[in-house]
Protein backbone atom coordinates (compact mmCIF):
# COMPACT_ATOMS: atom_id res chain seq x y z
CA UNK A 1 0.00 0.00 0.00
CA UNK A 2 1.12 3.39 -0.86
CA UNK A 3 0.68 6.87 -1.57
CA UNK A 4 0.69 9.14 -4.26
CA UNK A 5 -0.17 13.02 -4.13
CA UNK A 6 -2.20 14.81 -6.94
CA UNK A 7 0.93 16.46 -8.29
CA UNK A 8 2.60 13.48 -8.16
CA UNK A 9 -0.17 11.62 -9.70
CA UNK A 10 -0.18 13.66 -12.59
CA UNK A 11 3.18 13.00 -13.37
CA UNK A 12 3.25 9.09 -13.33
CA UNK A 13 0.47 9.69 -16.06
CA UNK A 14 3.16 11.51 -17.68
CA UNK A 15 5.73 8.87 -17.23
CA UNK A 16 3.21 6.12 -17.83
CA UNK A 17 2.37 7.73 -21.71
CA UNK A 18 5.87 6.98 -22.52
CA UNK A 19 5.07 3.46 -22.22
CA UNK A 20 1.38 3.14 -22.84
CA UNK A 21 -1.81 4.74 -24.51
CA UNK A 22 -3.38 6.14 -21.41
CA UNK A 23 -6.80 6.91 -20.91
CA UNK A 24 -8.75 8.83 -18.46
CA UNK A 25 -12.29 9.48 -17.10
CA UNK A 26 -13.18 12.97 -17.36
CA UNK A 27 -16.18 14.46 -16.58
CA UNK A 28 -18.41 17.52 -19.06
CA UNK A 29 -21.64 18.46 -17.27
CA UNK A 30 -23.50 15.33 -15.76
CA UNK A 31 -21.68 12.64 -18.32
CA UNK A 32 -18.71 10.63 -17.72
CA UNK A 33 -16.38 9.64 -20.54
CA UNK A 34 -12.98 8.03 -21.78
CA UNK A 35 -10.81 10.71 -23.23
CA UNK A 36 -7.02 10.06 -24.15
CA UNK A 37 -4.94 11.47 -21.42
CA UNK A 38 -2.18 14.52 -22.35
CA UNK A 39 -1.68 16.72 -20.20
CA UNK A 40 -3.31 17.09 -16.60
CA UNK A 41 -6.54 18.91 -17.05
CA UNK A 42 -9.42 19.78 -14.49
CA UNK A 43 -12.30 17.75 -15.67
CA UNK A 44 -10.31 14.18 -14.93
CA UNK A 45 -12.77 12.43 -12.47
CA UNK A 46 -11.23 9.73 -11.11
CA UNK A 47 -13.35 8.76 -8.66
CA UNK A 48 -16.75 9.61 -8.56
CA UNK A 49 -18.85 6.51 -10.16
CA UNK A 50 -18.27 4.65 -13.64
CA UNK A 51 -17.63 6.45 -16.82
CA UNK A 52 -20.78 5.85 -19.12
CA UNK A 53 -19.10 3.43 -22.04
CA UNK A 54 -18.40 0.25 -20.61
CA UNK A 55 -14.85 -0.35 -20.19
CA UNK A 56 -14.76 -3.64 -22.43
CA UNK A 57 -14.97 -1.16 -25.52
CA UNK A 58 -11.15 -0.96 -25.44
CA UNK A 59 -10.56 -4.49 -25.29
CA UNK A 60 -13.62 -6.40 -27.77
CA UNK A 61 -14.12 -3.39 -30.13
CA UNK A 62 -17.44 -2.62 -31.59
CA UNK A 63 -15.83 -3.06 -34.85
CA UNK A 64 -13.03 -4.40 -36.39
CA UNK A 65 -11.20 -6.22 -39.20
CA UNK A 66 -10.40 -9.89 -38.88
CA UNK A 67 -9.32 -11.03 -42.17
CA UNK A 68 -8.83 -9.35 -45.07
CA UNK A 69 -7.90 -10.20 -48.93
CA UNK A 70 -7.90 -13.60 -48.21
CA UNK A 71 -4.71 -13.36 -46.38
CA UNK A 72 -4.13 -14.58 -42.76
CA UNK A 73 -4.80 -11.66 -40.46
CA UNK A 74 -2.97 -11.31 -36.89
CA UNK A 75 -4.52 -9.61 -34.94
CA UNK A 76 -4.32 -5.12 -34.77
CA UNK A 77 -1.51 -3.98 -32.34
CA UNK A 78 -1.65 -0.46 -30.86
CA UNK A 79 1.61 0.99 -30.74
CA UNK A 80 1.48 1.45 -27.58
CA UNK A 81 -0.53 -0.57 -24.96
CA UNK A 82 -2.75 0.47 -23.11
CA UNK A 83 -3.35 2.22 -19.59
CA UNK A 84 -7.10 2.30 -18.55
CA UNK A 85 -7.17 4.68 -15.45
CA UNK A 86 -10.39 4.90 -13.13
CA UNK A 87 -12.17 1.45 -13.63
CA UNK A 88 -14.50 0.63 -11.40
CA UNK A 89 -15.22 -2.65 -9.54
CA UNK A 90 -18.72 -3.21 -11.92
CA UNK A 91 -16.66 -2.94 -15.03
CA UNK A 92 -13.78 -4.86 -13.59
CA UNK A 93 -16.90 -8.07 -13.44
CA UNK A 94 -17.64 -7.16 -16.69
CA UNK A 95 -14.11 -8.74 -17.51
CA UNK A 96 -14.72 -11.63 -15.83
CA UNK A 97 -17.34 -12.10 -18.53
CA UNK A 98 -15.62 -11.35 -21.07
CA UNK A 99 -12.36 -13.70 -20.19
CA UNK A 100 -14.93 -16.10 -19.63
CA UNK A 101 -16.21 -16.10 -23.33
CA UNK A 102 -13.59 -15.10 -25.27
CA UNK A 103 -10.11 -16.18 -23.22
CA UNK A 104 -11.16 -19.40 -20.73
CA UNK A 105 -12.29 -22.08 -23.57
CA UNK A 106 -11.05 -24.38 -26.35
CA UNK A 107 -10.79 -21.63 -28.86
CA UNK A 108 -9.39 -18.66 -27.33
CA UNK A 109 -9.63 -15.19 -29.30
CA UNK A 110 -6.29 -14.15 -30.55
CA UNK A 111 -7.61 -10.49 -31.31
CA UNK A 112 -9.03 -10.00 -27.21
CA UNK A 113 -6.26 -12.20 -25.78
CA UNK A 114 -3.58 -9.51 -27.22
CA UNK A 115 -6.03 -6.70 -26.03
CA UNK A 116 -5.98 -8.09 -22.48
CA UNK A 117 -2.27 -9.29 -22.16
CA UNK A 118 -1.24 -5.99 -23.32
CA UNK A 119 -3.11 -3.52 -20.87
CA UNK A 120 -2.53 -2.04 -17.40
CA UNK A 121 -5.79 -1.73 -15.23
CA UNK A 122 -5.72 1.30 -13.00
CA UNK A 123 -9.11 0.88 -10.86
CA UNK A 124 -10.65 3.32 -8.54
CA UNK A 125 -12.73 3.25 -5.51
CA UNK A 126 -16.45 4.70 -6.29
CA UNK A 127 -16.54 8.31 -4.08
CA UNK A 128 -20.10 8.59 -4.55
CA UNK A 129 -23.15 6.85 -6.49
CA UNK A 130 -25.98 7.78 -8.64
CA UNK A 131 -29.62 7.21 -8.62
CA UNK A 132 -29.14 3.81 -10.98
CA UNK A 133 -26.33 2.05 -8.98
CA UNK A 134 -27.39 -0.96 -7.72
CA UNK A 135 -24.31 -2.97 -7.37
CA UNK A 136 -24.40 -4.59 -4.18
CA UNK A 137 -27.53 -6.08 -5.13
CA UNK A 138 -25.73 -8.44 -7.33
CA UNK A 139 -22.34 -9.24 -5.10
CA UNK A 140 -20.34 -6.17 -6.58
CA UNK A 141 -18.74 -3.27 -3.77
CA UNK A 142 -18.29 -0.09 -5.21
CA UNK A 143 -15.01 -0.39 -4.72
CA UNK A 144 -12.25 -2.65 -6.28
CA UNK A 145 -11.26 -5.65 -4.20
CA UNK A 146 -9.33 -8.04 -7.14
CA UNK A 147 -9.06 -8.41 -10.96
CA UNK A 148 -6.87 -4.59 -10.81
CA UNK A 149 -3.04 -4.06 -11.65
CA UNK A 150 -3.34 -1.09 -8.90
CA UNK A 151 -6.42 0.70 -7.51
CA UNK A 152 -6.34 4.32 -6.68
CA UNK A 153 -8.54 5.12 -3.57
CA UNK A 154 -9.08 8.99 -3.23
CA UNK A 155 -8.02 10.64 0.18
CA UNK A 156 -6.66 14.14 1.12
CA UNK A 157 -4.36 15.02 -1.33
CA UNK A 158 -4.03 12.33 -3.31
CA UNK A 159 -4.31 8.29 -3.14
CA UNK A 160 -3.72 5.37 -2.13
CA UNK A 161 -2.42 3.02 -4.23
CA UNK A 162 -2.89 -0.64 -3.86
CA UNK A 163 -1.57 -3.32 -6.22
CA UNK A 164 -3.51 -6.15 -7.20
CA UNK A 165 -1.08 -7.81 -9.53
CA UNK A 166 2.83 -8.58 -10.30
CA UNK A 167 2.48 -6.17 -13.42
CA UNK A 168 1.06 -3.26 -11.03
CA UNK A 169 3.45 -3.98 -8.43
CA UNK A 170 6.41 -3.45 -10.94
CA UNK A 171 4.97 -0.49 -11.99
CA UNK A 172 5.11 1.42 -9.23
CA UNK A 173 8.55 0.01 -7.83
CA UNK A 174 9.63 1.73 -11.63
CA UNK A 175 7.72 4.89 -10.37
CA UNK A 176 9.11 4.32 -6.40
CA UNK A 177 10.91 7.95 -6.38
CA UNK A 178 6.59 9.44 -6.74
CA UNK A 179 5.08 7.37 -3.86
CA UNK A 180 5.56 7.32 -0.23
CA UNK A 181 4.05 5.45 2.91
CA UNK A 182 0.48 5.84 3.81
CA UNK A 183 0.07 7.39 6.96
CA UNK A 184 -2.79 6.07 9.12
CA UNK A 185 -5.00 8.64 8.36
CA UNK A 186 -5.52 8.70 5.41
CA UNK A 187 -6.13 4.83 5.88
CA UNK A 188 -8.74 5.70 8.25
CA UNK A 189 -10.26 8.02 5.04
CA UNK A 190 -9.97 5.71 2.80
CA UNK A 191 -12.42 3.09 5.01
CA UNK A 192 -14.42 6.04 5.52
CA UNK A 193 -15.20 6.90 2.18
CA UNK A 194 -15.95 3.35 1.36
CA UNK A 195 -18.42 3.11 4.28
CA UNK A 196 -20.11 6.14 3.09
CA UNK A 197 -20.26 5.11 -0.74
CA UNK A 198 -22.21 1.73 0.28
CA UNK A 199 -24.62 3.31 2.32
CA UNK A 200 -25.58 5.52 -0.71
CA UNK A 201 -26.01 2.23 -3.08
CA UNK A 202 -28.01 0.29 -0.01
CA UNK A 203 -29.77 3.50 -0.26
CA UNK A 204 -30.75 3.33 -3.89
CA UNK A 205 -31.39 -0.86 -3.00
CA UNK A 206 -33.72 -0.19 -0.52
CA UNK A 207 -35.49 2.86 -2.20
CA UNK A 208 -35.45 1.07 -5.44
CA UNK A 209 -37.08 -2.46 -4.11
CA UNK A 210 -33.91 -4.16 -5.77
CA UNK A 211 -34.26 -8.12 -5.18
CA UNK A 212 -30.79 -9.49 -4.02
CA UNK A 213 -28.62 -12.13 -6.02
CA UNK A 214 -29.66 -14.71 -3.33
CA UNK A 215 -33.52 -14.42 -4.30
CA UNK A 216 -32.92 -14.60 -8.06
CA UNK A 217 -32.33 -17.89 -8.14
CA UNK A 218 -34.78 -19.76 -10.37
CA UNK A 219 -36.81 -16.29 -11.28
CA UNK A 220 -36.11 -17.62 -14.97
CA UNK A 221 -37.23 -20.79 -15.07
CA UNK A 222 -40.34 -19.80 -12.88
CA UNK A 223 -41.44 -17.22 -15.04
CA UNK A 224 -40.29 -18.27 -18.47
CA UNK A 225 -44.00 -18.51 -19.75
CA UNK A 226 -44.93 -15.22 -17.17
CA UNK A 227 -46.95 -12.49 -19.19
CA UNK A 228 -44.19 -10.25 -17.54
CA UNK A 229 -41.97 -10.38 -20.66
CA UNK A 230 -45.00 -9.03 -23.11
CA UNK A 231 -45.49 -6.49 -20.52
CA UNK A 232 -42.11 -4.84 -20.11
CA UNK A 233 -41.38 -5.43 -24.06
CA UNK A 234 -44.45 -3.09 -24.85
CA UNK A 235 -42.72 -0.21 -24.97
CA UNK A 236 -38.91 -1.32 -26.28
CA UNK A 237 -37.80 0.10 -29.45
CA UNK A 238 -34.88 -2.22 -30.25
CA UNK A 239 -32.39 -0.31 -30.68
CA UNK A 240 -30.21 -2.39 -28.80
CA UNK A 241 -28.74 0.73 -26.49
CA UNK A 242 -28.63 -1.82 -23.61
CA UNK A 243 -26.19 -4.84 -24.83
CA UNK A 244 -24.11 -1.63 -26.30
CA UNK A 245 -23.77 -0.39 -22.96
CA UNK A 246 -23.42 -3.23 -20.79
CA UNK A 247 -20.05 -4.01 -19.40
CA UNK A 248 -20.97 -7.61 -19.83
CA UNK A 249 -22.57 -8.40 -23.46
CA UNK A 250 -20.54 -10.03 -26.03
CA UNK A 251 -22.11 -11.09 -28.25
CA UNK A 252 -21.10 -10.28 -32.42
CA UNK A 253 -21.74 -10.86 -35.46
CA UNK A 254 -19.42 -11.64 -38.60
CA UNK A 255 -19.65 -10.21 -42.37
CA UNK A 256 -18.49 -9.24 -45.14
CA UNK A 257 -17.20 -6.14 -47.11
CA UNK A 258 -16.60 -5.79 -50.47
CA UNK A 259 -14.86 -2.53 -51.89
CA UNK A 260 -12.92 -2.32 -55.79
CA UNK A 261 -9.78 -3.12 -54.64
CA UNK A 262 -10.13 -5.29 -51.00
CA UNK A 263 -12.42 -8.09 -49.40
CA UNK A 264 -12.45 -7.84 -45.87
CA UNK A 265 -14.36 -9.51 -43.06
CA UNK A 266 -15.26 -7.75 -40.03
CA UNK A 267 -16.77 -8.26 -36.22
CA UNK A 268 -18.84 -5.79 -35.46
CA UNK A 269 -21.33 -5.97 -31.53
CA UNK A 270 -24.46 -7.59 -32.15
CA UNK A 271 -27.58 -7.13 -29.86
CA UNK A 272 -30.10 -10.15 -29.05
CA UNK A 273 -32.59 -7.66 -29.06
CA UNK A 274 -33.12 -6.58 -32.70
CA UNK A 275 -35.31 -9.32 -34.89
CA UNK A 276 -32.42 -10.63 -37.02
CA UNK A 277 -30.01 -11.59 -34.11
CA UNK A 278 -31.68 -15.31 -33.74
CA UNK A 279 -32.44 -15.44 -37.67
CA UNK A 280 -31.42 -18.62 -39.87
CA UNK A 281 -30.59 -19.58 -42.88
CA UNK A 282 -34.26 -19.83 -44.76
CA UNK A 283 -35.31 -17.01 -42.58
CA UNK A 284 -36.72 -19.18 -39.22
CA UNK A 285 -36.07 -17.61 -36.20
CA UNK A 286 -36.65 -19.04 -33.02
CA UNK A 287 -37.26 -15.85 -31.48
CA UNK A 288 -39.68 -14.03 -33.74
CA UNK A 289 -41.20 -11.77 -30.86
CA UNK A 290 -39.07 -8.89 -29.01
CA UNK A 291 -40.81 -10.51 -25.89
CA UNK A 292 -38.48 -13.70 -26.71
CA UNK A 293 -35.76 -11.66 -27.08
CA UNK A 294 -36.31 -9.41 -23.62
CA UNK A 295 -36.74 -12.73 -22.06
CA UNK A 296 -33.41 -14.28 -23.89
CA UNK A 297 -31.39 -11.02 -22.45
CA UNK A 298 -32.64 -11.97 -18.70
CA UNK A 299 -32.58 -15.61 -18.98
CA UNK A 300 -28.54 -14.96 -20.44
CA UNK A 301 -27.12 -12.83 -17.46
CA UNK A 302 -29.34 -14.48 -14.62
CA UNK A 303 -29.92 -18.75 -15.81
CA UNK A 304 -27.46 -19.54 -18.53
CA UNK A 305 -24.15 -17.55 -16.39
CA UNK A 306 -25.15 -18.70 -13.19
CA UNK A 307 -25.28 -22.29 -14.35
CA UNK A 308 -22.34 -22.41 -16.58
CA UNK A 309 -19.76 -19.89 -14.55
CA UNK A 310 -21.39 -19.76 -10.74
CA UNK A 311 -21.89 -15.75 -11.32
CA UNK A 312 -24.64 -13.69 -12.37
CA UNK A 313 -23.87 -12.01 -15.78
CA UNK A 314 -25.04 -8.68 -14.22
CA UNK A 315 -22.87 -5.86 -12.37
CA UNK A 316 -25.17 -3.17 -11.51
CA UNK A 317 -23.76 -0.82 -12.93
CA UNK A 318 -27.48 1.22 -14.33
CA UNK A 319 -25.71 1.56 -17.52
CA UNK A 320 -28.80 -0.27 -19.64
CA UNK A 321 -31.55 1.89 -17.13
CA UNK A 322 -29.89 4.99 -18.22
CA UNK A 323 -29.63 4.47 -21.96
CA UNK A 324 -33.13 3.19 -22.72
CA UNK A 325 -35.29 5.33 -24.57
CA UNK A 326 -38.11 3.52 -23.73
CA UNK A 327 -37.27 3.84 -19.62
CA UNK A 328 -37.16 -0.12 -19.27
CA UNK A 329 -35.32 -0.58 -15.81
CA UNK A 330 -33.82 -3.79 -15.15
CA UNK A 331 -34.42 -3.51 -10.99
CA UNK A 332 -38.44 -3.10 -11.63
CA UNK A 333 -38.30 -6.27 -14.35
CA UNK A 334 -36.11 -8.28 -11.66
CA UNK A 335 -38.32 -7.22 -8.89
CA UNK A 336 -41.49 -8.18 -11.00
CA UNK A 337 -39.64 -12.28 -11.63
CA UNK A 338 -39.20 -12.42 -7.74
CA UNK A 339 -42.45 -11.38 -6.79
CA UNK A 340 -43.92 -13.41 -9.90
CA UNK A 341 -46.35 -10.20 -10.97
Amino acid sequence: MHYISNDNFFKFLDKLKNTFNVFVPVKKDKQRFYKKYDTPREDIIIGEVRAFEPAKAFFSHAREIVAEGFKNTSPQMNKKPLAIVGVKACDLKGFKVQDHVFLNHDYKDPFYIRNRENNLIISADCTSAIDTCFCLAVGVTPYPEKDFDINLSSVEGGFIAETGSEKGKATIDAHANLFESVKTRAKSQKDEQRKKVTKDVERNIKENNVPRQESLKGIIEKNFESDIWKDEARACVECGACNTVCPTCHCFLLYDEKNKENLARLRIWDSCMIKDFARVAGGANPRAKLWMRLRNRFEKKFYYFPKVADFYACTGCGRCITACPAKIDIRKVLKRLVKGE
